[in-house]
């Protein structure tokens, strides 16, 4: 299996001994060794995978990278997190997802209304399975635990990825720049209630309703 380590806090490191990653098309940056690279169809889904994300709208371009050595992967200076996986899911924003373990299978899952709020569709990316993934975020991404006594709710342009027993829902609010007249127009929230981990980002993306 691949091993997955941070150089600093924005470059991915996978050693490799014959084995493969998946990775964001584009995003290798370096190599010492032997390695092939392979675009795949589908998000390294397949045909099905393929006409799946076209008709939902979720976008993953990714190549396949294998061989004996070091592969370095990097996207726009954006900071690195590691996640390990144990035979559990992984929900992800396509645009967030650098690399995962050959192993790992991805896929595509509905999110119920949430994907009205942020403008990227009603889907979102799924890894699942054992192995190491790691996704991207806007400045230092902050993990937050959810339990069922203390639910999250999340601003939608700042969510980057979930896992976990974890249940979301779509849900309207007020935000403090709503509350001081200066928001974009947008007041909605996701809310994160069960066990597991919410991944967020302290940069919010624009989403229909604009910055919020």
């Amino acid at each position: 299996m691949a091993t997955f380590r941070l150089q600093g806090s924005k470059v991915l490191a996978v050693d490799l001994t014959g084995d493969a990653v998946k990775a964001k098309n584009g995003s290798m940056v370096a190599y010492d060794g032997q390695m092939a690279f392979k675009k795949m169809s589908g998000g390294g889904e397949g045909l099905r995978g393929m006409v799946t994300r076209r008709l939902t709208g979720e976008q993953m371009e990714m190549m396949e990278v294998k061989g004996q050595g070091t592969c370095f992967f990097a996207d726009r200076a954006s900071e690195i997190n590691l996640v390990q996986l144990h035979g559990d899911k992984l929900f992800v924003e396509s645009s967030n997802l650098l690399c995962a373990d050959g192993g790992l299978r991805t896929g595509t899952s509905f999110t119920g209304l949430r994907g009205g709020a942020t403008g990227t569709g009603l889907f979102t990316t799924t890894v699942e399975g054992t192995g190491q993934a790691a996704i991207m975020s806007d400045g230092p991404a902050v993990v937050l635990r959810v339990t069922p006594q203390y639910p999250l709710s999340v601003d939608p342009g700042a969510y980057i990825a979930h896992q976990g027993n974890v249940q979301q829902s779509f849900q309207s609010g007020v935000t403090f720049r709503t509350f001081l007249g200066e928001g974009g127009g947008e007041a909605f929230q996701i809310r994160f209630e069960g066990d597991g981990l919410v991944y967020v980002q302290p940069s919010e993306r624009n989403t229909v309703g604009g910055e919020i």
